[in-house]
């Protein structure tokens, strides 16, 4: 009998001995969970504060995106204005230089 006691005392010594490596694997893995945790929370925080950082910028881009589509517009009237002021200043000195040409020829200015 005290032969087997012996072997059932090895068994729970080696049953002990595994339950305590258990628990030490098991600390370790609540560490690195832990630790897990902690980094997944900072990235959440990051990727909000990143998001919020995006959105102002989407925001500024679009005002200013939108302020470049009316400075366009603003120009493309001025040109074609300007073109319109161009086109009459060459058809005003057309005109000009006709009634001139016409006034040389005119016996009413010829002098002698």
């Amino acid at each position: 009998m005290t032969q087997q006691g012996a072997v059932l005392q090895g068994y729970n010594n080696e049953l002990v001995k595994c339950i305590e490596d258990l628990c030490m694997q098991k600390e370790e893995l609540n560490k690195q969970i832990q630790q897990a945790e902690e980094e997944k929370n900072k990235l959440q925080h990051e990727i909000q504060v990143l998001s919020e950082q995006l959105e102002c910028v989407c925001e500024n881009l679009a005002q200013k995106v939108a302020s470049r589509n009316e400075l366009d517009k603003i120009l493309a009237e001025t040109e074609a204005a300007y073109m319109k002021i161009l086109d009459s200043s060459r058809t005003l000195l057309t005109v000009l230089k006709k009634e001139v040409g016409s006034l040389r020829h005119s016996p009413d200015l010829k002098t002698n």
